[in-house]
């Protein structure tokens, strides 16, 4: 009975909470969808993630590169419903000193991710695809290092000189970043 009462007690904090967000911050103030265009300039942090393989990959290793960092996880259908943009992306635009950098959230790390990338195919073009672009295994240090994630999927493209220029929360659109990208390259 207790625990029914607190989350009760929880829902309706939050929906006090999303009211006081709504009067604060009017829809007509609001950037439109879920981009911001402010990246604030903050800088790529220096981090290094594991890879699938268990090898150390620092993201300092991508400086001079475009670099969409896509948080995600296996359970996530937005997430997957992106993956086959992202595979065109990475396909599309890594010629021109281009990347996406995956950072899986899964709780469970590799032990989920690893079989999920290893055997998810996503129709890009008419062909079934793998995915093509660094998996990097994360977690709540991680999302810190950039300033913190409120949800998955969330993206943020950064330029050649490691400043972000975008944060993506949610869905990315895709005509909309495939035209960030290519104004960065």
């Amino acid at each position: 009975m207790k625990k029914a009462v607190m989350i009760g007690v929880g829902v309706l904090a939050l929906l006090a909470l999303m009211v006081w967000v709504d009067k604060k911050f009017p829809a007509a103030e609001r950037p439109p969808h879920n981009v911001s265009n402010a990246g604030g300039g903050e800088s790529m942090p220096a981090l290094s993630l594991k890879d699938l393989t268990d090898k150390e990959v620092s993201l300092d290793q991508y400086h001079g590169q475009v670099v969409l960092v896509n948080f995600w996880a296996t359970w996530c259908a937005p997430c997957r419903t992106e993956m086959p943009w992202m595979i065109e992306f990475q396909k599309k635009y890594a010629a021109q000193g281009f990347t996406i950098l995956g950072i899986a959230m899964d709780e469970e790390g590799k032990r989920v991710v690893a079989p999920f990338i290893e055997k998810e195919r996503f129709e890009v073009a008419g062909e079934k695809e793998p995915v093509n672009y660094p998996i990097l295994l994360g977690d709540d240090a991680a999302t810190n290092q950039f300033g913190g994630i409120i949800g998955l999927p969330t993206s943020m493209l950064y330029g050649r000189d490691g400043k972000k220029m975008r944060t993506i929360i949610g869905l990315v659109n895709h005509d909309e970043i495939a035209k960030a990208i290519e104004d960065l390259l």
